[in-house]
């Protein structure tokens, strides 16, 4: 019973940490990714559409992605939809191609993009909190129950914090990484 609440802790910290580095891929660093377009919906037959469902997006060279649209005439509704994205970037057609290239970034924008890192690694540890705070109800509520004793509980609330702390270490590195990649030039 208790094992089964520390493996569902441990599945939900998981999941909640995963979401945090899949949050981190979207701001921006110096260099081009595909994956700092996934946030982006294209409207597609008058349904949103994320954009990697409806064109190619590619690494052209470090600092250059290219999109090919799989219909051309997604071109214009695929340069609106980069263009109103809060990326602050500015995409060029060429025969169909869509060419988007990074710009460098400015000590103002990496310290910018650093507390925007800051913020989402907060919210990771207050989502890995709040995990922990539901697992430590369902066992007192088993103890409330008599379902476990007062040494179970005890040996229970102390395993899922340390299954806290070990995912909140692994948010800090996943923060820590993340602010080396934004400083490096």
């Amino acid at each position: 019973m208790i094992n089964d609440i520390k493996k569902d802790a441990e599945n939900r910290m998981k999941k909640a940490v995963d979401s945090l580095i899949s949050n981190f891929s979207r701001i921006r660093t110096g260099r081009a990714h595909p994956s700092l377009l996934d946030g982006i919906m294209v409207s597609y037959y008058g349904t949103d559409t994320p954009l990697s469902q409806i064109a190619n997006v590619n690494v052209e060279d470090a600092r250059t992605l290219s999109i090919n649209p799989w219909e051309r005439n997604l071109v214009p509704d695929i340069e609106k939809a980069i263009m109103k994205s809060d990326l602050g970037l500015n995409p060029s057609t060429n025969n169909g191609l869509i060419r988007i290239p990074l710009p460098m970034l400015t000590e103002e924008t990496r310290k910018t993009f650093i507390k925007q890192a800051r913020a989402e690694a907060e919210n990771g540890r207050v989502a890995v909190r709040n995990i922990r705070r539901d697992v430590l109800s369902n066992v007192k509520a088993l103890l409330k129950d008599k379902a476990i004793s007062e040494d179970d509980d005890r040996r229970a609330q102390d395993d899922i914090q340390k299954i806290t702390d070990k995912y909140i270490a692994e948010v800090d590195k996943a923060l820590a990484a993340k602010e080396t990649d934004l400083m490096a030039i």
